[in-house]
């Protein structure tokens, strides 16, 4: 079992033997103190302001350059995967910004030619080679382990592009998503 609340525990809905369904329904795991910015704004590219000013802050407190990236809004077909993505921003933002968050997980529901839009996120290959993408590697095996299933085989240099979505339940959306299409889950 994992740690997401019942209400997220979406994997023995999703998971089968070649990884995690996909639908038109995606999820997005954040911080409990972005959710009025979100329902006023939606989701964001390169989203939380707050958290990267602070790292600007730091970065030039030591003499060093903080070059600002632009990234995509990341997406999971899993609620449970996204609730874990929303503690590890909870955790992040706790280094640098004061207050009690709580991770919190919004419900994406594009329309057809958006959905499409969606891709798998390829790019999560640099993660897990450090130590938070182990973190993550081994919350995933438990959740296909708990759901029945080995945990995942990816080879991450050789990988098809569809496992890191199927396998890993990591994809993008490189455009700013509209608060219409979104919704806060909650129990």
């Amino acid at each position: 079992m994992t740690d997401a609340p019942a209400f997220l525990q979406d994997a023995k809905d999703l998971l089968t033997d070649q990884g995690f369904t996909s639908s038109d329904i995606w999820y997005h795991g954040t911080s409990s103190a972005l959710i009025d910015s979100i329902k006023a704004q939606g989701l964001r590219r390169s989203g939380d302001r707050e958290l990267k000013e602070a790292a600007k802050k730091t970065m030039a407190t030591i003499g060093n350059a903080y070059i600002e990236q632009t990234e995509p809004v990341f997406l999971t077909q899993s609620k449970e995967l996204a609730f874990y993505w929303a503690k590890q921003t909870v955790r992040d933002r706790s280094v640098r910004v004061e207050g009690n968050e709580q991770p919190v997980v919004f419900m994406v529901k594009l329309p057809e030619i958006l959905n499409t839009q969606v891709k798998p996120d390829v790019g999560a290959a640099s993660l897990l080679v450090v130590k938070e993408g182990e973190n993550f590697m081994a919350y995933l095996a438990g959740i296909y382990q708990a759901n029945g299933f080995g945990a995942p085989k990816i080879d991450l240099m050789k990988a098809d592009r569809m496992e890191y979505l199927s396998k890993l339940g990591m994809a993008y959306f490189d455009a700013d998503i509209d608060v219409s299409y979104l919704e806060i889950m909650t129990g």
